[in-house]
């Protein structure tokens, strides 16, 4: 589960990790049509594993040996094919769009910014021209209070993390509010944990780490000599600010990252920022109140910027500017960046192809008006009505088990299901599509189309400040290869990219199509009700409507999940966090079994027969697992470790397979095998 205040964070981290990059295929082409694939795929299964011993093997062993992890990515996976597939499919798109005359105002904006990316040749003869008027105007703050105001001007006009994030968001206790916000933020490496950990993997990537930010600040033209007293500088304030932040299992909790308080009480915690200022410089004057998510962070902050030398705070600025413009800039520039964090973060040997690259970038600034061209060309009306039908049938089937659980009391079930009931469905694509009007897009100036669409976007936020909450919003883009539940609006999504064969074809028998695309919407659904989801009201309010006893039998069958979870290994002797995890591990489980339920409930009366060598419920059960099917890299799996709420696919499957007898009795498992997990592990 994303929250929508997290979303784009969130999705930037998967893109980065290869979950949604596309294959190294030197002959690719453009597809014009989009490819078919059947979604019972025998081929990778291994049948000689033991289904009851290894129903992950048994499922996916085949496609693991078939399908090596690709020179540019950091994993491979059903889901990494599928959005290679779709991506191919846009480039398609982005091509026409780029070349073609009399262009609509969408194509003309997704095609110039498609060209302007693939235009290498200009984006190289610019070196670090686009921001050196940037670094000139960090490089003459002289003072503490010259750099301290400047922060509002850096954070509204320039791309960056600069020592915190901020914006606007969902008010907690009251979601059809819009506030703002204050978090975390300033971090260069992917989490706190790896700025405090000793292990000597750790200690390592720091070091790594501290020669990308030398490397970086060379280019830009330092010193060697003064870029490392930077870096150490820069590696030192970050890791003052890494250590007071929240761990990722304590901002679960949405408790833990709720603090409404007034501004003044802000201007207590971090006194040296002009917070009236630097809200007016983001166009919303006269904030009153706000949530700052972790108050000892804020105050951290304002203990940097008091007591680093000025220069040091400099030397952050520069860098945290660079950082995140190196991916636009020139090769070194954007070598140097992936060098880092592809290479040496996520063992991916080799940059993509620049027209993934620059299919992504389009997506990810301007998905609404990309999405427009995939949709129609790729979504039909019957595919849609049918993902409309099986959720619905899964809502039903969820509100037979809430009704029917014997530890839930009738007042929490009566608020169960007002919450159920409330649940809005959005599939496949926006009702109203975004409008990029006012972001100007150029043929010729990647970069600067690059800057134009991140100020459009963040002032797109801020100007949600004290309007109504547009609860027909997405966070994802239609060709996206994912789903989500959102606990504020109280939604469950899925996009039109996640809608493709091989893992939903209306062509196909019901069993494969409800173990796979079934169980992702059962999982969205569940996600209302796990260990985050149920502390949201059907209004998509955080509101404890759980009497005591009913709140204790559900912390008793959670902790369950993370105990048999917290011993799955995911790489060397790193198991899984399943604090981290028991969000995904709950929704996995429930989401199966409320996918079978509504299967066999579409199917009664049905006279349903044997195929592929399979009885009908064990082709639910492979069609589930096959989702899952992936290979993954040992520094990929390292960083999920720590950052990733999902666990590794194998535990995904069997863990949850090991704890439902459905799936036991189609496959004749037995007690004492490992698939047949005592206690038996489940919530909903």
């Amino acid at each position: 589960m994303v929250s929508k205040r997290l979303l784009a964070a969130a999705f930037a981290v998967l893109v980065s990790s290869g979950l949604f990059v596309a294959a190294q295929q030197p002959v690719a082409k453009p597809l014009v049509a989009m490819p078919y694939s059947p979604s019972l795929d025998t081929t990778s299964l291994d049948k000689t594993a033991d289904p009851c011993v290894d129903f992950y093997k048994f499922s996916c062993g085949g496609w693991m040996k078939n399908n090596p992890i690709p020179a540019d990515q950091a994993s491979w996976s059903v889901y990494g094919k599928l959005a290679t597939e779709n991506q191919q499919f846009l480039w398609g798109i982005l091509e026409e769009d780029a070349k073609a005359k009399n262009r609509t105002p969408v194509q003309q904006k997704v095609g110039d910014y498609f060209g302007a990316c693939m235009n290498t040749a200009a984006i190289d003869a610019l070196g670090d021209k686009p921001v050196a008027g940037a670094l000139a105007k960090i490089d003459g703050l002289k003072t503490r209070e010259e750099l301290i105001a400047a922060l509002a001007t850096l954070d509204h006009s320039e791309m960056g993390s600069f020592f915190f994030n901020v914006g606007t968001e969902q008010d907690a206790a009251d979601s059809s509010v819009m506030i703002v916000g204050t978090g975390g933020g300033g971090l260069g490496l992917p989490d706190r944990d790896y700025y405090v950990m000793t292990d000597d993997k750790s200690v390592k990537i720091r070091e790594q780490y501290v020669a990308y930010i030398e490397h970086l600040l060379v280019l830009a033209g330092e010193s060697e000599e003064h870029a490392k007293g930077d870096a150490d500088a820069i590696l030192s304030i970050e890791t003052a600010l890494a250590k007071v932040q929240l761990t990722r299992v304590e901002q679960r909790d949405p408790h833990k990252i709720y603090h409404m308080m007034p501004i003044g009480d802000l201007e207590t915690l971090a006194p040296s920022i002009d917070w009236p200022r630097f809200f007016a410089v983001h166009d919303a004057p006269g904030v009153q109140k706000l949530n700052v998510s972790q108050p000892a962070f804020m105050k951290a902050v304002n203990a940097e910027l008091t007591t680093e030398p000025v220069e040091k705070l400099r030397a952050y600025l520069r860098f945290h500017l660079l950082t995140a413009a190196a991916p636009y800039l020139a090769q070194p520039f954007a070598q140097a960046n992936f060098d880092f964090y592809s290479k040496t973060l996520r063992g991916t040997p080799q940059m993509p192809p620049r027209w993934k690259t620059c299919t992504r970038a389009v997506d990810r600034n301007l998905g609404e008006a990309l999405g427009q061209e995939f949709v129609k060309r790729t979504f039909s009306a019957d595919t849609k009505a049918k993902t409309q039908l099986m959720t619905e049938q899964i809502e039903t089937a969820m509100q037979h088990e809430i009704e029917n659980l014997d530890w839930m009391s009738p007042a929490t079930k009566m608020e169960a299901l007002r919450k159920l009931h409330a649940i809005r469905n959005k599939i496949g694509y926006p009702e109203t599509w975004r409008d990029y009007g006012a972001l100007t897009v150029k043929p010729d100036d990647y970069f600067g189309d690059a800057l134009r669409a991140s100020r459009f976007e963040g002032a797109r936020q801020w100007h949600k400040l004290g309007k109504p909450v547009d609860r027909n919003e997405w966070g994802m883009t239609p060709p996206t290869v994912n789903a989500y539940f959102d606990p504020q609006m109280n939604d469950i999504n899925f996009p039109a990219g996640v809608l493709q064969p091989p893992l939903y074809d209306p062509k196909e028998d019901d069993a494969p199509n409800y173990g796979n695309t079934g169980a992702t919407i059962g999982h969205e659904l569940t996600h209302a009700f796990d260990d985050e989801g149920r502390q949201f009201d059907s209004l998509g309010n955080l509101k404890d409507w759980w009497t005591a006893e009913d709140a204790a039998g559900f912390e008793t069958r959670i902790n369950c999940v993370r105990d048999q979870y917290a011993q799955f290994v995911i790489v060397d002797d790193i198991k899984i966090n399943s604090k981290l995890t028991s969000g995904e591990d709950v929704a996995d489980i429930g989401g199966t079994m409320l996918a079978y339920i509504a299967w066999k409930k579409q199917t009664e009366g049905l006279k349903l027969t044997d195929a592929d060598g399979f009885t009908p419920d064990q082709r639910f059960f492979v069609g589930m697992a096959q989702w899952a099917c992936e290979n993954e890299r040992p520094e990929n799996l390292r960083v999920s470790a720590l950052t990733n709420p999902h666990s590794p696919g194998y535990a995904r499957i069997n863990g949850v397979v090991s704890n439902l007898p459905e799936f036991q009795k189609a496959f004749s498992c037995k007690v004492g095998q490992p698939m047949v997990h005592v206690p038996t592990c489940r919530v909903w």
